[in-house]
This record gives C-alpha cells, structure tokens and sequence, in this order.
C-alpha cells in the first residue's frame, strides 16, 4: 500500500490526465507568454495540479513582475512551506498567506486562485482553493481594492509558468521544482474548484481531476495539458495561445500525474540531510564523504513490483547500492543499505549482495550507465536484480515459491515497519558527489531508449517487467493491492 495516496483516485477511475510536465529548477525552466487584451482585466482562475520536488525555497506556479511596485505571484510553496497569493500595484501590496504547510512529497495537489476584483466584499476578490477546499485561514489576510486590474491578466504583459517573470532583469526568478498537470488560465471566469475537480464517489475523502475542456478561456486563456512531448507549451483550449517553453525538454513529459500517481524518492526519509533532489526527486546526489541510504514515496505489503536504478559512481571506492529497506535510516550506524536484518542492497563494487552486515555472492559488478533492475515479489519473498537486461545469478523472476537464483528476504509484515519501500544508498569514500537515478515509471531520471510498460500499460521503462510485476503507482496499487 502507498504510504500516502494523496489527491488522487486509486480506485480505477477514468484516466483523465495522462501527463504532466517535470520542472527541475536545476535547469532553470519555465514557459513563458506575451499576454493580448483580456476578456476582463479584473477577472480570471488560475488552476493546477502540482506534485512537489525540492523543498527548500520560494515555489512559484504562475507570476509576472513588471517592476519593483507592480507584480502579481502565485506561489506554490515559500520558505515556511506555505501557500502564498500576493499582488502589488503603483507599491501597494496585498496578500494571502495560509496557515496551512504543504510539505507532502508524494502528493498531487490541486491549487485554484479566482482572481474577481470587482466583488463588493473583500474577501470575494480573491478565493484560493487547495484539494476542493476553500481556504479560509490565514496567517497573513489583505485584500486588493475594488476593480483593481490584474498584472497577469493585463495586455503586454508575461505571465510565467513554473516562474515568475522579472521585466526589470528581463530573467525568470522563483523557479517551481517538481511535477505540473492541467495548467489551466480562464479570462474573465471567477471558477471554483468544483469546476476543474471531484470528490470520488467510492472514496469521499480523495479529490480527483475531472474534463475540464467545456470550460470558458477567454481571450488570454489557455490549457496546458502536456500530451505533445514535441510542444509541452501547447495550448489546447483553442485559443492557440501556447507558451514558449525555456529549459524544457521532451524528457519532461511525464506519465506522474493527479490520476495516477507514481513513487519517487522522499526527501523527507534522509537522514543525512546534504543529500540533494531532484529530476521530480528521481535523482539524489550524496555529498563527498557522506552516506546513508534514502527511501521512497509508496511501501510494498504484497505483490509484484519493478523499477530501474541507475548510480554514477567515482573512482574514489564509492558503493552504489540499490534494493529495499524494512526500515527507515534513524542514525549514522546503518550507513549502507542492507547494514540491519530488513534491508538488502546490491553492491557495485563486488556484484554481492548484502544483508545483515553481511555480503553474500551474488553477480556481476556494474559501473556508471548500467541499468539495474529491481524485481521484489513479495508473494513469495523473493528479490531479484538485473543487469543491463540480464537477470543476475541467473535469476528467474516468474519462478514463484521456487526462487530461481533469487535472493530470499523476509516478509513485509515482519520488517520494522511492516512493508519495503524502494532504496539506494551511497558509502563512505569519494572526491566527488555521488548520484541515484531512479525509474519507476512515471518520469525517468536517466535517459531512456525504449518505451516498456507493465502488464497493465503503466511506467515507461528501458526493460521490459518480468511477467505479473508491476510499476509502483496508484493504479496498480488500487487493482492489484501492495
């Protein structure tokens, strides 16, 4: 079972959204347009769903700043972790700022912000709206004047997505980091959220993402919902205002999204906090000289599982280790992964695998580029890995109780927390950083030259699962259990 679902059905609901877009501030993206005359300048919705990567620094969705005195953000996250509605006209400005914190990396999140300046009370001129829910609490409350006009919806204007886009330096700042589904911008609409979401009808609790292409855009408006790799800022609600995408490429495109949600890795479970995120937090990069192991966003109980790891490894004795962990890293004594009786982890250096303190023959050796496969059926406790396509030990993963060339574990139930959850660690050693690069089939941080699924057609992975096994997502979960 995941360990948190988050804002998403996993009950086999329609597939509503099928993409997203990964935003890796590292690489400084954005997408970015030249606004025209608006349908009303005092009135529009801004709506997304927005997956979290990094979770240091100041997040912005959408914003433009013209000038010092005159700029408009929406900002997904800032330092304190909280959400953020803020514009500023001839010097006066007037925020929102919630007392809720939005630090859940393995959830999708839906954000609504209608923007409707020319309600008579205050409160009115703007509505923010997070998983179907108005917001009504917050630490910092001022509201813009009556009709006072829009800075993103104003003609000339460049309002900014993943960014927000400073004139005065002619340069994007705030970048978002992580995951963005159904960007949508409606001219002249004051929507709620009811208008782009649900509450499932099988599980009340969970808000999911319902068509929103009946609705009403506007002269400026536009609908980014990612489905063309080539033009990931097309614009699909006919308006044919698209974007101009700035550091984003066709390996962004991502099947991640709202409707169905993938692991990633979690930095909220690393004990050694220099460790760096990103790639959507598919790649983490330990520092010199430091170790640990990090774990991911969904836990197995039951079933079949697959995913691909890459580690870039240095000349320096660094290990990579890929596996699974009963536990999560609490203290510097369990530094590599497979140090305790519930973790096993593959080593680069000596093809061993290693458990309890103890390394074990197991197969090849593998250095930077090489793909490692991971197979964990958990019906059987068994762990398999490949190499490169090849199942090492001559391993057999459709083997059952029999475990052809697998490694046995123990049972989820018995572990430290009663499931596995995906891990990579790095050892002691090294001039260098030190890199993990995880595939579970929603984004990829590491190129890809093929397009395989599961047996479901969930994930895009470079090797094709072993028969019954299965990426790590929602989907999957809900169907087949975990």
């Amino acid at each position: 079972m995941p360990l948190i679902l988050g804002a998403q059905s996993a009950t086999g609901a329609a597939d509503v959204v099928t993409n997203s877009c990964r935003f890796n501030d590292g690489d400084a993206p954005y997408m970015k347009r030249t606004a025209g005359t608006p349908t009303d300048q005092d009135k529009y919705t801004f709506s997304c769903w927005a997956k979290r990567g990094a979770l240091s620094g100041t997040r912005q969705l959408l914003g433009n700043e013209v000038d010092g005195n005159n700029r408009e953000f929406i900002v997904y996250t800032n330092t304190t972790d909280t959400f953020t509605y803020s514009i500023k006209v001839s010097g006066v400005e007037t925020k929102l700022v919630t007392n809720a914190v939005y630090r859940d990396v393995s959830a999708w999140y839906h954000i609504v912000v209608a923007y409707d300046s020319g309600q008579g009370v205050a409160a009115n001129r703007v509505k923010i709206y997070i998983n179907g829910t108005q917001k009504t609490s917050f630490s910092t409350e001022t509201y813009p004047a009556q009709d006072l006009n829009s800075i993103l919806n104003t003609s000339g204007n460049e309002p900014t997505v993943g960014a927000s886009w400073n004139a005065t330096s002619s340069a994007p700042e705030g970048h978002f980091d992580g995951y963005l589904a159904e960007v949508c911008f409606c001219d002249g609409q004051a929507y709620a959220a009811s208008d782009f979401g649900e509450f499932d009808e099988d599980s009340p609790t969970i808000w999911k993402p319902k068509d929103v292409s009946g609705l009403t855009f506007g002269d400026n408006g536009f609908y980014l919902d990612f489905e063309d790799s080539a033009n990931l800022g097309a614009d699909v609600s006919g308006n044919g205002n698209d974007l101009t995408e700035t550091n984003i490429v066709a390996a962004d495109q991502a099947t991640d999204t709202p409707s169905n949600n993938f692991c990633t890795g979690n930095p909220l479970d690393n004990y050694y906090q220099n460790a760096v995120w990103s790639e959507g937090n598919c790649n983490v990069l330990i520092a010199t000289s430091a170790a640990g192991y990090s774990t991911c966003t969904m836990g197995m109980t039951a079933g079949k599982w697959y995913w691909e790891q890459q580690g870039i490894t240095n000349t320096g004795g660094f290990q990579v280790l890929p596996g699974i962990a009963g536990r999560m890293l609490t203290d510097a004594t369990e530094d590599e992964l497979g140090e305790t009786d519930d973790c096993w982890g593959y080593y680069s250096t000596t093809g061993n695998s290693y458990n309890d303190s103890t390394q074990t023959s197991y197969g090849n050796t593998y250095v930077s580029g090489d793909i490692i496969g991971v197979a964990v059926d958990l019906d059987n406790n068994k762990l398999y890995y490949a190499k490169n396509g090849v199942w090492q030990n001559s391993g057999v993963p459709t083997s059952g109780a029999t475990g052809t060339g697998a490694i046995s574990i123990m049972a989820a139930n018995l572990t430290t927390m009663g499931l596995y959850l995906p891990a990579w660690t790095g050892g002691w050693g090294g001039s260098v950083g030190h890199y993990g690069l995880w595939n579970f089939g929603g984004c990829s941080a590491f190129a890809l030259t093929s397009a395989e699924s599961d047996g479901n057609g969930y994930g895009n992975f470079e090797y094709a699962p072993p028969s019954g096994y299965l990426a790590l997502c929602t989907k999957n979960l809900g169907s087949d259990g975990g």
